[in-house]
């Protein structure tokens, strides 16, 4: 039976944020609206863009939230043209991802991001080819619907029993929860820890040593 072991990609690969809040505020200024504060934005990574401005405005119509996620791409790419995007990876992360390919695990991203932003981001850290299963928001519902690992387990021929669900957010929890796959939060992202076990994660991890832990063997 293939194991499977899917990550979320922003606040659980990478470290994004700083980017991620620049494009927010642009996005809002654009629109002569005052920016969320910092940690409003950053409880919504991980959702598809128009839901996130939705728990953003929530009084908006939704053509709006989805005129603001487009101000919001824009905002990102502009960052990409003045080679302004922030993405490192968290420290132990290639070294994890390096280590569970070799050992045989199959790997999978699960992602707010645009394709095209994944395919970027992880082939700048020389990871792409690492990962068998790329699924993101341009063609799946927005987590915690289970879409995005439902299609991942697909492609990789995995079953729920054998997959693992690792992400930052509860958005990650419920969303491999509903696929029937065992979850890992991690603590060094944009959820706080506590919010990953109330969501129901069946361990939360703080560094990427302790990850491999809950793992397991292949």
């Amino acid at each position: 039976m293939n194991k499977l072991v899917v990550f979320d990609c922003d606040g659980t690969l990478v470290d994004s944020q700083h980017s991620i809040c620049t494009a927010m505020v642009r996005a809002f200024e654009e629109a002569k609206l005052t920016p969320p504060e910092r940690l409003a934005t950053l409880a919504v990574v991980g959702l598809s863009l128009p839901v996130a401005m939705a728990r953003l405005l929530p009084d908006a119509e939704s053509d709006f939230h989805d005129h603001l996620a487009e101000r919001y791409k824009r905002a990102f790419h502009a960052l990409r043209q003045e080679n302004a995007v922030s993405e490192p990876l968290y420290p132990g992360i290639a070294d994890l991802v390096e280590e569970l390919d070799d050992a045989g695990w199959l790997l999978g991203v699960a992602t707010g991001k645009s394709d095209r932003g994944l395919t970027l981001c992880l082939t700048h850290h020389g990871l792409f080819d690492r990962f068998v299963t790329l699924q993101t928001a341009d063609r799946h519902p927005s987590k915690p619907h289970p879409s995005m690992l439902q299609t991942a387990m697909t492609e990789a021929g995995a079953m729920p029993e054998s997959t693992v669900m690792i992400g930052d957010t509860s958005f990650d929890i419920d969303m491999g929860l509903a696929a029937g796959a065992r979850t890992i939060g991690v603590g060094w992202g944009y959820h706080a820890p506590d919010d990953l076990a109330a969501a129901g994660a069946h361990a939360v991890a703080m560094d990427s040593r302790e990850l491999r832990g809950h793992i397991g063997a292949p």
